[in-house]
């Protein structure tokens, strides 16, 4: 069954006075396209979390959080308090400053070398690493189910346009063969009227070979055919393909190539009419396979 792009996962866990909370979101995409955003001192694990998503998304646009809160004295900076002298004794030394100035203690500790992380980047990744890479898997698992449910759900509506079509095909069915018979009636009758005035006559040999033209011309079977077999390659291909996002989007455009002909060769009022209908589904069945994974 087809897979929606569309979906949502998330997993939590806590672990060590330290609350972990990853999040994931999909949109439709014609590639796989991720953003993935970490704290800082886990930057480090980006590329290996994005090949966890490209091993289980084929196509999508991808946001992936993780959020993170410590709460224990573990997660307060560390003060290099040498710098912090430093500065303020750097400070005290300017003249002019004494009475116009406040120095600002926050302003203080954002200056360059005052804090720093209580671990570097390797630490962390080996301390949250497994935690992580478990959360991301229950994550993407919660986001398929989604996904794989949007997915069951736009087959209906997938399914429902393409009986729609094959409502219409019926009908030009029924229609065909009586498009012959009147165009013989109408060229019959204007021929008449045209000669009549010049007291001429044609031969009825000669109509039917017009006719025949016509006929050869106007036959639309074998694009009633072809049609008919888009569209039921495009229902096996949502029924079997859990990744079928780009085969429908080709079957969609051959479907729309055949309706166009059936169109241009009919040469029928009532024809052209169902042949809008039909186009206007296609577009809406390309539409909805923008979506389809």
């Amino acid at each position: 069954m087809i897979v929606s792009m569309t979906g949502f996962g998330d997993a939590a866990t806590e672990r060590s006075g330290v609350h972990y909370a990853v999040e994931i979101r999909s949109l439709n995409n014609r590639f796989f396209k991720s953003t993935i955003k970490l704290p800082d001192n886990l930057s480090g694990l980006e590329p290996e979390v994005e090949t966890i998503l490209r091993k289980r998304l084929e196509r999508g646009s991808v946001t992936y959080v993780l959020k993170m809160r410590l709460d224990s004295a573990e997660a307060a900076y560390h003060v290099n308090t040498a710098a912090l002298e430093a500065y303020i004794s750097q400070l005290r030394n300017v003249k002019g400053l004494d009475g116009i100035a406040r120095i600002d203690l926050a302003g203080l500790l954002a200056l360059p070398g005052v804090c720093s992380e209580p671990r570097d980047q390797s630490d962390e990744i080996a301390r949250h690493g497994d935690v992580i890479r478990d959360l991301s898997g229950k994550a993407l698992t919660k986001l398929d189910d989604m996904r794989r449910k949007e997915g069951e759900s736009l087959f209906g509506v997938l399914l429902g346009h393409l009986n729609s079509i094959r409502a219409e095909l019926s009908e030009i069915d029924k229609r065909a063969p009586f498009v012959i018979d009147e165009y013989y009636k109408r060229l019959t009758q204007r021929v008449n009227q045209l000669l009549g005035k010049a007291e001429l006559a044609v031969s009825q040999q000669d109509l039917l070979k017009e006719v025949a033209v016509f006929a050869e011309r106007a036959d639309i079977a074998e694009e009633l055919h072809r049609l008919r077999t888009h569209l039921d390659s495009f229902e096996e291909a949502s029924r079997k393909g859990d990744k079928a996002g780009r085969k429908l989007d080709f079957i969609t455009q051959e479907m729309l190539r055949e309706a166009n002909t059936i169109g241009s060769k009919a040469n029928d009022a009532d024809v052209a009419k169902r042949v809008v209908e039909i186009k206007g589904t296609i577009d809406r069945l390309k539409e909805q396979v923008q979506n389809v994974e």
